[in-house]
């Protein structure tokens, strides 16, 4: 499939399905960045303090992040989403003992998608998939994914804000900012979202 598209100097085409995977791609990467960037603002000891007691750590919505990616993309075109091997719920007790072993097992969920999704091929958006034994298009298991993850991302933020304090950086155009960073940045490729 493809389509046609107007540029200011010329019509080209476009390559739907490798522009959806490529747009999921940068979606998930600067999902990722974002939480990345939040985490690192954040004592190790905070990484595993929940805002009460009916809240998730850092660290633990990190490991149901990084579980969750593991269960969908491990050979994500011939079994089901959900993987015998996974312990959803211990997904949600904190189990680490430090920063390094938990950043070590969410670059592992993150390699697993992202390795997945650059390996599919125009071909692959044509089959399904099966998430709990529900059938699912390629590009609908794609988007669910993607919505999952970005949901918990942005508590990762929220609450890597929370405990930050003043020492907090923003990850993204600053209060006020807007006008200048418009004035700076139109137009260029990668720098129109936050």
């Amino acid at each position: 499939m493809t389509g046609k598209i107007l540029s200011a100097d010329k019509e080209h085409r476009m390559d739907i399905p490798a522009e959806f995977v490529a747009a999921a791609i940068n979606a998930f990467e600067a999902n990722k960045r974002l939480a990345d960037r939040a985490v690192e603002q954040v004592p190790d000891e905070k990484l595993h303090v929940a805002l009460d007691e009916n809240t998730n750590s850092i660290a633990v919505i990190m490991k149901h992040i990084a579980g969750n990616l593991i269960s969908r993309w491990t050979d994500f075109l011939a079994t089901d989403g959900e993987k015998p091997g996974r312990n959803r719920d211990d997904e949600f007790v904190d189990s680490f003992s430090s920063r390094a072993e938990l950043l070590e097992f969410w670059e592992r969920g993150w390699a697993c998608l992202l390795t997945t999704l650059k390996s599919l091929k125009r071909e692959d958006l044509g089959k399904a998939v099966s998430v709990r034994g529900e059938p699912h298009s390629v590009p609908l298991a794609v988007e669910r994914s993607l919505g999952h993850t970005c949901y918990h991302i942005g508590q990762i933020v929220q609450v890597a804000r929370i405990h930050a304090g003043k020492q907090w950086t923003t990850l993204t155009i600053p209060r006020g900012g807007s006008e200048q960073f418009n004035k700076n940045h139109w137009g260029q490729p990668g720098k129109s979202h936050s």
